[in-house]
């Protein structure tokens, strides 16, 4: 997207006297505005105005609060410059407010000399001013601006400043938010001394908070480790490789950015898991985005809801964007012209045209109803395969439950167990760890391995019970997906 400023340039030089501003940033539309009057309009100045306080430097003897006589006083007595109108969009639907926008329109084209910009925080464009309207979205604070706001903070808290390099990632943490966002958290960090402690943990929980507003994003907790997934080395070894290029400083050197990957496999093998790794490895926020309740029509129609996540989700970035379970949401479309095939439609335009800093971790159960397009080459940067834990995997994933749940592993034997759970799954594996330590915490006593064994041999796994679908599942990712696991 242009910037701000040249966005504005290239209105004022194709003479639009309406511009519609679309940003909750009221105070940063002003501060951005000013330096550009010379340039627009030599001489001018910047004029303000709001339903409550009327215009900003005030118009003598004048009681401009009412939109429509605000509207009539600037084609009577225009001033050079721009008019910064805070909260026009409410009277929309007037429509007087409309008709005086039109007058002020023609009034301004026939003696260009001032230009109305209309701030919104919504989109609400009356059909009828369709023309005349030149629309124009803020983009978010750049980093110099994240940082110079940051500064001034800290200045306001002596002996709270950051270290060189965690304010530099601190900055990266806070783009995306608008500058009074950034306000909010650092002068909340800084007050409750949370600036000792980790304060990139702090503002990564605190966008959380703010993106939950939407409802159909849920923040995950960065608490997942990459050494707590067991085996799945490839996978692993690709985000440790990235994790550099996921970063401000590799997209202003050229470098090619992650875009996401979709991991597909067996059910319980670690698709969900590598998600939240991958952003607990990167810092970087993790969101799982509701696609039940994208098609819920809670939030209005699921075009409208999954535009909105979808805006969200860009506001928050640098990001991790996690979509479970593909299939049952983004599956090939029956009919044209559906919420899923319009949802479809806009997911894979987004995903070619999507910012940089947006990384997305789609999983799948069952990759072969998805569509083909969304499978092509450049949609996601590669496509992986879960299969089963091999024994070397299996014995990893043991001992890591087993220290989970208060067990030293030097005190059972992994390789024993990791046979006597051939073809099954982590999650199976998990399960059964879990049990025995609740049967041995019943019995009063430490967990053994008997107790393991026991649950061993009393749980059927999903490679039996649903051994057609997991046969499908690998027929499929045979010589089409890159193996998770690393062939020894």
């Amino acid at each position: 997207m242009p910037r701000f400023e040249d966005q504005v340039l290239h209105a004022v030089h194709g003479r639009h006297p309406l511009i519609y501003l679309h940003t909750p940033e009221e105070d940063r539309v002003v501060e951005c505005l000013a330096p550009l009057v010379p340039r627009c309009f030599p001489g001018g100045s910047v004029t303000t105005w709001s339903c409550i306080r009327g215009f900003e430097p005030s118009a003598d003897g004048v009681d401009a609060r009412d939109p429509v006589a605000a509207l009539l006083h600037m084609i009577d007595h225009p001033r050079h410059g721009f008019y910064v109108m805070k909260d026009l969009s409410s009277f929309m639907g007037d429509p007087r407010v409309v008709r005086a926008l039109r007058e002020a329109y023609f009034s301004f084209c026939r003696d260009y000399r001032s230009a109305i910009v209309i701030v919104s925080p919504v989109a609400v464009l009356p059909e009828s001013l369709d023309k005349e309207l030149c629309y124009i979205e803020l983009d978010v604070a750049s980093g110099d601006e994240v940082l110079a706001r940051l500064l001034a903070i800290e200045k306001r808290f002596p002996g709270a400043a950051l270290p060189a390099e965690v304010r530099a990632h601190a900055v990266l943490s806070l783009r995306g938010l608008t500058l009074m966002e950034v306000d909010h958290i650092m002068h909340r960090v800084f007050s409750t001394g949370a600036a000792s402690g980790n304060v990139l943990e702090d503002i990564l929980t605190e966008k959380g908070t703010i993106a939950k507003k939407a409802g159909f994003l849920e923040f995950i907790p960065l608490k997942v480790d990459i050494n707590a997934v067991g085996g799945l080395e490839n996978v692993k070894d690709w985000a440790a490789k990235r994790k550099e290029l996921f970063t401000q400083e590799a997209i202003k050197t050229g470098l090619p950015i992650p875009k996401g990957i979709l991991v597909m496999g067996v059910s319980g093998c670690g698709k969900s898991l590598l998600a939240k790794a991958i952003a607990g490895l990167w810092q970087v926020p993790l969101f799982r985005l509701n696609m039940s309740l994208i098609f819920s029509n809670l939030y209005g129609s699921p075009e409208a809801a999954f535009h909105r996540a979808l805006r969200t989700i860009e506001a928050v970035a640098p990001v991790v964007l996690w979509i479970d379970e593909m299939e049952s949401s983004l599956s090939t479309p029956k009919e044209a012209a559906t919420p899923q095939s319009m949802v479809f439609s806009a997911f894979l335009t987004w995903l070619q045209e999507k910012p940089p800093l947006v990384f997305v971790a789609a999983t799948a159960n069952r990759i072969e109803l998805l569509p083909a397009e969304l499978l092509r080459k450049g949609r996601f940067d590669q496509v992986f395969f879960c299969d089963l834990p091999n024994e070397e995997e299996r014995i990893q994933i043991i001992n890591i439950h087993l220290a989970a749940n208060d067990a030293d592993p030097k005190d059972f034997n992994a390789k024993l167990l990791a046979y006597c759970t051939r073809e099954w799954s982590g999650a199976e594996i998990e399960q059964a760890v879990i049990a025995a330590r609740v049967e041995s915490h019943q019995a009063g006593r430490a967990m053994t391995q008997n107790d393991i064994m026991r649950q061993t041999d009393s749980m059927v796994p999903l490679s039996k019970t649903m051994a057609e679908q997991v046969k499908e599942i690998r027929d499929w990712a045979f010589n089409r997906a890159t193996p998770a696991t690393a062939k020894r």
